[in-house]
């Protein structure tokens, strides 16, 4: 049988009450009860219990795992449930060294709710629910600044302590649509995000892209912040002049942040794949930098998506440094405009296989098209993108719009023609795959016969 969390989690609070402690839930799942959104997950804090006492108490009733005893945090699970509840009872933070785990933490069930909140980032994460009485904590003001969707520090004092929430604020803002308020803008100016480590980077950055219903608000905040340093080359696109008849929109910036917008716009919900296309539309033109010249009264980026590979490499090394991730995103930089010069030239079967060859061209039709639509010309603004379903129909009919063709002829074939294990039938093997990519070999007998070991009297 399949249990709900939240019902799991008031049998908690029940069992909790019964021993003179108080359940509360707090952090996001309170947040999006009040927005009307999804959240399976439930954290609880658990108030006026001492860590062991709580933990003895649960484990009489559930399955508990004690990942973070000194720190007070449990994880519960009982039959039936998927995920765990994180149980947890109310701590200090004490600023210790610099970076988000520069920190000494203290359990003390005995604090007041108002003061444990104090280190929560953002008040519309510091409110809590008694899941007995159903009453709402609400010491900072966070309902209030839910309905006027406005993002508002907890503490100005704690906040400073970790940079990490600079980018947890443009995270919330791209998924929530809510605005920073001034003061907010200046405490994230102030923060050193380079002491960060790359894994935590990677996850806010990944949660930016995948999670924001506007991502470019996140980016645009992280400018407004001073902040966008910690992406260089992105930065290096704010202000870059592009050639109004192909970008009225203005600046490669802007023009970027209306393409990532548009990537998030036609997410395919699949996680993985979503987060591939919108780095890849991310970087698109970080070659643009080292391209861009005004030449007979234009702007022009010659060269751009090749020179995209270099800069793409570095933020990918920067924020990810994962060889599967990077072997994903760079030939989506690369090729980003083949799907509008094939259609352009009605390129024939033997380029569409070159091409697939190089990149998934799924992937970069969903690249190239979000490129297409993140601008302010006519067609554009129709939100129409024909080369791409030009390409993807023929990639479909080819059977290539995933992977490259398989090669028809393999190394048994060879050797069954009376050919020795070697290096030379890798030789042989390419040329045959050359021959098959330009539609001269079909099947495994045209392959042969390509290269002339079939027997004579054939």
């Amino acid at each position: 049988m399949q249990l709900d969390s939240y019902v799991v989690a008031c049998d908690l609070a029940r069992l909790v009450k019964g021993a003179g402690g108080r359940a509360i839930a707090v952090g996001g799942w309170v947040r999006d009860q009040f927005l009307a959104l999804e959240s399976k997950d439930i954290d609880i804090e658990v108030f006026g219990l001492a860590p062991s006492r709580l933990e003895k108490l649960l484990r009489s009733t559930f399955r508990v795992s004690a990942v973070g005893r000194a720190f007070g945090v449990l994880k519960v699970w009982t039959p039936g449930l998927d995920d765990a509840i994180d149980v947890s009872v109310p701590r200090r933070e004490h600023k210790t060294g610099s970076g988000h785990k520069g920190f000494e933490i203290d359990a003390d069930p005995m604090m007041s709710f108002k003061e444990a909140s104090r280190r929560r980032d953002l008040t519309i994460n510091a409110m809590g629910i008694d899941l007995v009485t159903r009453e709402l904590l609400d010491p900072s003001g966070g309902y209030k600044d839910l309905q006027s969707r406005l993002l508002r520090a907890v503490d100005p004092t704690t906040f400073v302590e970790d940079p990490l929430r600079v980018l947890r604020v443009a995270q919330f803002a791209a998924r929530l649509l809510f605005r920073p308020v001034p003061e907010l803008v200046e405490l994230c100016r102030g923060l050193d995000l380079l002491e960060l480590p790359r894994e935590r980077l990677y996850e806010e950055l990944r949660k930016l892209l995948i999670k924001g219903k506007k991502p470019a608000v996140g980016f645009q905040f992280l400018r407004r912040a001073g902040q966008l340093r910690i992406f260089p080359e992105l930065e290096l696109l704010a202000d870059l002049p592009q050639d109004p008849k192909w970008h009225p929109e203005g600046c490669v910036f802007t023009h970027t942040m209306l393409s990532i917008n548009a990537a998030a716009a036609d997410r395919i919900g699949h996680d993985e794949e979503d987060f591939i296309v919108a780095l890849a539309v991310l970087c698109h033109d970080f070659g643009k930098p080292s391209t861009t010249k005004f030449e007979d009264g234009h702007w022009r980026a010659i060269g751009h998506c090749q020179a995209g590979e270099e800069p793409t490499r570095s933020f990918l090394a920067r924020v990810a440094n994962q060889p599967r991730l990077v072997n994903a995103v760079v030939p989506l930089v690369v090729e980003h405009l083949a799907p509008a010069q094939l259609f352009e030239a009605q390129a024939g079967a033997p380029a569409i296989r070159r091409l697939a060859r190089r990149v998934n061209i799924h992937r970069l039709v969903r690249v190239a098209r979000a490129d297409h639509l993140g601008r302010a010309t006519k067609e554009s603004m129709r939100r129409k993108f024909p080369a791409g379903d030009w390409l993807l129909a023929r990639a479909r009919d080819l059977e290539v719009q995933h992977h490259a063709p398989p090669p028809i002829l393999l190394g048994r074939h060879l050797i069954q023609q009376g050919l020795k294990p070697g290096p030379h039938l890798g030789e042989l093997l390419r040329r045959a795959y050359e021959a098959q990519t330009d539609g001269q070999v079909t099947n495994v007998e045209e392959g042969l016969e390509f290269l002339g070991l079939l027997p004579r009297d054939t």
